[in-house]
């Protein structure tokens, strides 16, 4: 992929900054609302609080982790960051890639079953979904700490392209 223009960087770099803080708040959302229905002592209180999960799993989750996922890819492979030229960029990549997965194949699910179970006036908690979204939460604030701090230096491929690169 051809180097993004400096215009070009600084829009998608916005965008997914933006996502990304997004989707981490959207996490602590599902949390506290996880928290509320896990512990809630009224089952009508239990059911609002899953109904309002599927809602954020039903409109947000997936495009907001979809959007983070490929804009961090556009800025990696448009930019001389490369995908697998830093350590620190690849793990940021695997771990969203991974939690993307998680999030259509598990949280959504779950959440979906509990949002069922409350309408039907049936709110069963559920330990699962008070551990996703807390696990996800942490990933967040890993994977944004570990854009902050940039550490692990280069790939062996990194490394060989610097090589390269410096002595042609």
């Amino acid at each position: 992929m051809p180097q993004l223009s400096r215009p070009a960087r600084r829009a998608v770099l916005v965008v997914h900054v933006a996502v990304s803080v997004g989707w981490l708040g959207l996490t602590l959302g599902l949390l506290a609302l996880s928290i509320t229905g896990y512990t809630a002592a009224s089952p009508d209180t239990a059911a609002v609080a899953y109904r309002a999960m599927k809602i954020f799993a039903d409109w947000l989750v997936l495009p907001v982790a979809l959007i983070a996922l490929v804009s961090g890819l556009v800025l990696s492979l448009g930019t001389a960051w490369g995908l697998a030229r830093h350590r620190w960029v690849y793990v940021k990549f695997w771990l969203t890639l991974v939690t993307v997965l998680l999030s259509v194949f598990s949280l959504r699910p779950g959440i979906d079953r509990l949002a069922a179970q409350a309408a039907a006036g049936t709110p069963a908690p559920d330990i699962g979904l008070l551990i996703a979204p807390a696990v996800a939460t942490a990933t967040y604030f890993f994977i944004t700490a570990v854009s902050v701090l940039k550490p692990w230096g280069r790939t062996k491929r990194g490394s060989r392209l610097r090589r390269r690169a410096q002595s042609a």
